[in-house]
């Protein structure tokens, strides 16, 4: 099991990495655009290769994206849709020109409340991205990730991500998912005993495979399982607490999965404490 963070650009895509790097990160998440906009300007060819010339000199592990917050692809409105459907085709084709292992995105509201329809929803809109992106995002895996089930949001439980992929038709390799621990244990899951994590794990393996399972955000939470509040904690000091993120860190099936963390605090003592705590829990299994 890999440990990072997910890092600002602000500075580049090359000392991204080297931050990530500085402060003990063995991946990254990073957006690869303002996440508050719908469009962004192309990438320079200079960033990119400046981007994966550190990657090759540093030997440095998976970097993934993360799309823009205002991507709703559950929705059934179709203005919503049409901005949707284009914003996530340019994400694809960013991760495709940074070489990025997989593009996380949330999969947005179901107005309705209609699972079924709304599973429909998110695999048009995804085949329809692709099919936008084209051959510059033929390789790129998009990864669905869960929510906490506040509201309206679509994506909360493991057979509303299973509806998406299996109505997509799309291999583990191009359709996978990105599990966040604060929003599954705010949505209900024990994640604070062994017991829990191994109940999590074989339903993520009989729903969905665990070949679909590319990235953990490792995440504490703030309140306690069941609120359907996302509130990130550091690792160890929330609700999921170390006993929890111990017992993911050394769960066998899950050892081949990238994680990272997603903190508030400020830099670079958020980043370089986080991932040192699971680093201490991975020597310690």
């Amino acid at each position: 099991m890999l440990f990072g963070a997910h890092v600002s650009v602000s500075s580049g895509f090359d000392e991204a990495v080297r931050y990530a790097a500085s402060v003990g990160c063995e991946c990254l998440q990073l957006f690869a655009k303002s996440p508050r906009q719908w469009h962004g300007k192309s990438l320079a060819p200079e960033a990119i290769a400046a981007h994966l010339a550190v990657r090759e000199e540093l030997d440095f592990g998976p970097v993934f994206t993360h799309t823009a917050y205002l991507i709703n692809l559950a929705t059934d409105d179709e203005v919503m849709r049409a901005k949707s459907i284009p914003a996530l085709a340019d994400e694809l084709v960013r991760a495709g020109q940074l070489r990025a292992h997989g593009v996380v995105t949330h999969l947005g509201n179901d107005p309705a409340q209609d699972p079924d329809a709304a599973a429909r929803r998110v695999a048009e809109a995804v085949l329809a991205a692709r099919e936008l992106a084209g051959d510059a995002a033929a390789d790129v895996r998009l990864l669905l990730e869960n929510t906490a089930g506040a509201g309206r949001t679509f994506g909360s439980n493991c057979a509303e991500l299973a509806a998406c992929v299996d109505a997509s038709g799309l291999p583990p390799e191009l359709l996978g998912v990105c599990i966040d621990t604060c929003h599954l244990f705010a949505y209900g899951a024990a994640l604070d005993t062994p017991a829990g994590w191994d109940e999590v794990v074989a339903e993520l393996d009989a729903c969905l495979g665990l070949d679909r399972l590319g990235l953990i955000h490792a995440n504490d939470c703030k309140f306690e399982s069941g609120s359907r509040k996302d509130r990130h904690e550091w690792i160890g000091d929330g609700f999921i607490g170390h006993e929890g993120f111990s017992a993911m860190v050394c769960h066998p099936k899950l050892a081949g999965v990238p994680v990272v963390t997603e903190m508030p605090g400020e830099v670079p003592e958020k980043d370089e404490v986080n991932v040192a705590r699971l680093k201490a829990m991975r020597d310690a299994c």
